[in-house]
């Protein structure tokens, strides 16, 4: 078993990690430097598994993640539009922060009809559920922020993931895995339960990875659409962008050499 840690170790994190990794004899693991106590699997830790994808791992929040634009506006330049203030103001006006929220503006997006007619049937009875909070940003850690960098440059920041849409991917694959049908209630476990696990080349390994995989997509939509709007407040456009993602597995690839 090899594991990587960063920063002070939590112990039972580690205890945590090196549980999941043994039910799925997984090979790699690591624990980042902010990592703490989690479900089953630890916050802020992730494990290389041969052959299962854990979906108690990945967690509620498919593709939760930050995108981040740079404009060309000074910190000065937001003065003569009002102020942050005034613009933060017209920011939470026009996007929908909290739990369960619609969009104040609702938008059509390419991944709405890819959630329509998605490959994982039960997916596309939340077409509706999507569709509404498409654009919104959700509570807790989530946010919209208008940042400065060392060249004072403003930047428009965002964190949230697939919302009402991923919540409910993933809680209806934690009840398959317990028998229930996709709208089940799962029995939550304690915080130290061995992990759910499926086979990747399973049935219902696969419909998992593409449920997670258009649920991430969404989340990416989410967060162009906040971006987008954030930058037609402030009349600016985006001259740099970063976009990446937590909470999610994806397959790699190894290829030996020769």
């Amino acid at each position: 078993m090899n594991i990587k840690t960063f920063g002070s170790v939590d112990e039972r994190s580690l205890q945590q990690l090196e549980r999941c990794m043994e039910a799925g004899d997984a090979a790699y693991g690591v624990l980042c430097a902010d990592h703490h106590p989690g479900y089953s699997q630890p916050i802020g830790g992730g494990i290389a598994y041969e052959g299962y994808v854990s979906p108690s791992g990945v967690g509620y929040d498919i593709g939760c993640g930050n995108k981040a634009a740079r404009t060309a506006l000074t910190w000065n330049d937001l003065e003569t539009l009002g102020g942050v203030e005034r613009l933060m103001r017209e920011i939470t006006r026009r996007i929908s922060f909290g739990m369960g929220v619609a969009a104040q503006e609702r938008v059509d997006h390419p991944v709405l009809e890819r959630i329509r007619t998605a490959e994982f049937s039960p997916q596309r009875k939340l077409a509706q559920l999507a569709e509404s909070q498409l654009g919104t940003v959700g509570s807790g850690n989530h946010y919209v922020n208008l940042m400065e960098d060392e060249d004072r440059l403003v930047w428009v920041g965002v964190h949230f993931g697939s919302r009402g849409f991923g919540h409910k991917t993933a809680s209806g694959f934690l009840a398959l895995a317990q028998g229930q049908p996709f709208g089940g209630r799962a029995v939550d476990g304690d915080m130290d339960s061995p992990p759910v696990l499926f086979e990747i080349d399973s049935d219902l390994g696969q419909e998992y990875i593409a449920a997670m995989e258009l649920a991430g997509a969404y989340a990416y939509a989410g967060r162009d659409v906040v971006v987008s709007k954030v930058l037609e407040i402030l009349g600016s456009e985006a001259t740099h962008e970063v976009h990446n993602h937590h909470n999610f597995a994806w397959r790699e690839e190894h290829f030996g050499r020769t």
